[in-house]
């Protein structure tokens, strides 16, 4: 299924089953193919293949995904544990995006289960790497493992749990970094980051997932941002600001911080993620500065072992 809106025109979703589905943002209503009058179809056509266009012409580095897969432990979070999602449910979604590569994520539902996450990188392939979850008492040894697997992050999940206790962020931060290159990830509410401030910009790498969530201290995250911190651009339905202005006031702050993902399938978020985020991105910024955000930064950033 794929639909993207442009400059605040209704989108149109392309169903496989051969079913138009229109509408605006407030909801959805379906439209039989019998039903379009004659003069409709041709502007339709040429506006579903201007939306189909969008997502092969841009490549895509999806730095933000999650993998569910229920051989592999689960553990309850604040009672909530996630559908299945995966590889094959992953790709099917993405069939007709000019996918790269991506970045699996560990949520906290995960907690510090890494057999999930092995496995899912050697599926998705090496363009794919992971961002996992450890504790502070992890070897040098099972870090470097995990390294040769493809892992290239290490998570704080401070809105939901299941990682390491932020007491350990600028140690294990410096440890990951200086071992092996990698960054940490913070899932944090930018109303937090004040009290942050301090220890993340002076740390060797870091992202914010998510463009901070809130307005409320989006001050302090420009900051963080004009100091080289990235910040993912994901999880659009779980923001509370207008996310065109914030990608271009991000992007403004430091063209090479800001990076874009889904976040499917959008475990907990009030709305999940649709394929007019992917298209926003590109009417927010404009052909050019969209490749940075869509790949480019994302690429220099994660290090995959292969670009697919």
């Amino acid at each position: 299924m794929n639909s993207v809106v442009f400059s605040g025109r209704p989108h149109i979703t392309l169903k496989q089953t051969g079913r138009y589905v229109g509408g605006s943002r407030k909801g959805f209503y379906t439209l039989k193919n019998d039903q379009l009058q004659p003069a409709q179809l041709a502007p339709l056509a040429e506006f579903l293949s201007e939306c189909l266009m969008i997502l092969k012409n841009f490549k895509l580095f999806d730095t933000h995904l999650h993998i569910i897969d229920n051989r592999f432990p689960l553990v309850p979070n604040n009672g909530y544990l996630p559908a299945p999602f995966t590889c094959k449910d992953y790709f099917d979604r993405m069939e007709g995006y000019a996918l790269v590569g991506g970045a699996i994520v560990s949520g906290s539902f995960q907690a510090l289960d890494q057999t999930y996450l092995v496995d899912a990188i050697k599926k998705l392939g090496p363009s794919f790497v992971g961002v996992t979850q450890v504790p502070v008492s992890v070897s040098d040894e099972e870090l470097i493992e995990l390294d040769f697997a493809g892992v290239r992050a290490v998570r704080f999940n401070l809105k939901r749990g299941g990682s390491e206790e932020v007491k350990h962020l600028d140690s294990l931060a410096r440890r990951v970094y200086e071992l092996l290159g990698w960054h940490v990830e913070l899932y944090v509410d930018s109303s937090e980051l004040a009290s942050l401030y301090r220890v993340l910009v002076a740390l060797p790498s870091v992202s914010i997932d998510h463009l901070g969530l809130s307005s409320e201290g989006f001050v302090t995250l420009l900051k963080l941002v004009e100091n080289g911190v990235h910040v993912k651009a994901t999880g659009f339905g779980r923001v509370n600001f207008d996310i065109k202005t914030a990608l271009k006031d991000l992007f403004s702050a430091n063209p090479d911080s800001l990076m874009f993902g889904t976040d499917l399938p959008s475990t907990r978020a009030p709305r999940p993620y649709e394929d007019n985020d992917f298209a926003l991105v590109v009417e927010a910024l404009g052909a050019e500065d969209a490749c940075k955000v869509l790949y480019e930064n994302a690429e220099t950033f994660y290090r995959p072992s292969k670009i697919g």
